[in-house]
């Protein structure tokens, strides 16, 4: 099967994301998506074209990151279809450099191995985070109990 970068709009890429992301829901923004499908199918509005994953980058979730040149893959997303993930991070770097951007960033639970990232040029820089959301100065919808603790922080500069 051979695979193609294609672009798509996030109300599509949401879609696929609420459909196969094993732990997270779909994001309210976006700097741009991309899609990777089987090439060997016609492409039109992707009314009924295989989409195999998609890769959401928007703005920094962490304040500390969101310095202007930095943008973040909030969610990358396959159903499993073999190189699709390191063929996403890689576009999604190549897009992020086209527009300007210097840096790309990304976190992981622990328990995901990075080949994907590893495979497409981005490095571990550590482990991150820790915490919920929800604070006494600033309530907010308790953090889901599968996505607490230590996230690992990868980059592509």
């Amino acid at each position: 099967m051979g695979l193609t970068i294609v672009p798509i709009s996030l109300a599509e890429a949401n879609a696929f994301v609420s459909e196969h992301h094993r732990h997270h829901a779909p994001v309210v923004g976006h700097k741009f998506s991309i899609a990777v499908t089987d090439d060997q199918i016609p492409r039109g509005e992707f009314d009924g074209t295989p989409i195999c994953g998609v890769a959401i980058v928007g703005r920094p979730v962490a304040r500390g990151s969101d310095d202007g040149w930095t943008l973040e893959v909030n969610r990358c997303c396959t159903d499993g279809a073999r190189n699709a993930c390191s063929m996403l991070y890689g576009a999604a770097w190549r897009v992020t450099r086209a527009l300007g951007y210097r840096r790309l960033i990304t976190y992981t639970l622990p328990e995901e191995g990075g080949a994907s990232l590893r495979g497409a040029g981005w490095r571990l820089v550590g482990e991150r985070g820790g915490g919920n959301w929800n604070t006494p100065a600033r309530p907010r919808i308790d953090t889901d109990q599968l996505l607490r603790g230590q996230k690992l922080l990868w980059e592509v500069v």
